[in-house]
């Protein structure tokens, strides 16, 4: 990275330039006894923003400075960065940038209720991708989790977008359910069966109605045999016998192999994100 660029950011924040691979901190710094404060909170929300530094050489220490600049925000509460963070959701889909995807989320929670209204906003706008518009709803699952007292405001986000089952990505609603479950939400119950018999959830994440309820405290064990959603998920192969035709021409073809890649991509994520969330689940009913 050029002079140009590293010499941007005044001392405080310049350090977090070289503060090293976030991968050898077993938790976040205190990231305030660096001298940082309110004062700072312009230059951070350019730091975790700035594009030369989120396409860094993956083997500079630089290109971790975003994610200490976007953990520091966190820790400041600092509500102008709210609005100027949603802008790196899209980076979950675009990029595969597991970063954004699995601290924005608790970066928004330490923030606080003040990030309520643009996170609603966001999730609610089918313009944005998928994964990018489900960190926004654990964004505020991770704002009620922290602050009790947004508790009510962030389910009701969650169940009012819940409430347009029939149009959200089936994806989309497994993961509001999940985050209901997280919060508690039991007066969501009779919407989420709703949604469940208009078979318009996906199952890999959070898994059926039966479980729900069982989550819920709702009734006490599955009556049924619990099925393997992920396995029944998964596209059977046509077999081998099969004769494969193909009229298109090359063009064609490789815009075809584009929208197959896409698709992987996008399958890939859901799986990593799913598998997240059953992970939280099966903790929660030990």
């Amino acid at each position: 990275m050029s002079n140009e660029s590293t010499n941007r950011y005044p001392p405080s924040v310049d350090k977090l330039l070289t503060y090293g691979d976030v991968r050898n901190f077993r938790q976040w710094p205190d990231y305030l006894q660096l001298g940082l404060g309110a004062e700072h909170v312009p230059d951070l929300i350019r730091m975790a923003t700035d594009d030369d530094l989120l396409s860094a050489d993956s083997d500079s220490l630089e290109v971790w400075a975003p994610i200490h600049g976007w953990r520091a925000l966190g820790q400041l509460r600092a509500e102008a960065a709210i609005e100027p963070l949603l802008t790196l959701l899209q980076r979950i889909d675009d990029n595969d940038d597991d970063w954004v995807g699995e601290e924005l989320p608790r970066v928004y929670g330490m923030i606080g209720p003040a990030a309520i209204p643009a996170l609603a906003a966001y999730l609610a706008d089918s313009a944005h991708d998928l994964f990018a518009r489900i960190a926004a709803a654990h964004s505020l699952e991770q704002v009620s989790r922290l602050h009790s007292n947004a508790r009510d405001e962030c389910v009701s986000v969650l169940t009012r977008q819940l409430e347009r089952f029939a149009e959200n990505d089936p994806t989309i609603n497994g993961f509001l359910i999940s985050y209901l479950l997280d919060l508690n939400a039991v007066e969501a119950a009779p919407l989420i069966e709703r949604a469940f018999k208009a078979d318009r959830v996906d199952l890999t994440i959070a898994g059926d109605w039966e479980d729900i309820q069982v989550e819920f405290g709702l009734k006490p064990a599955r009556e049924t045999p619990r099925p393997n959603y992920l396995l029944e998920s998964m596209p059977r192969l046509a077999p081998a016998s099969e004769p494969v035709v193909s009229v298109v021409d090359k063009q064609e073809t490789a815009h075809l192999q584009r929208l197959d890649r896409q698709a992987d991509k996008k399958a890939k994520s859901k799986r990593k994100q799913a598998e997240k969330a059953r992970k939280k689940n099966r903790k929660k009913r030990r």
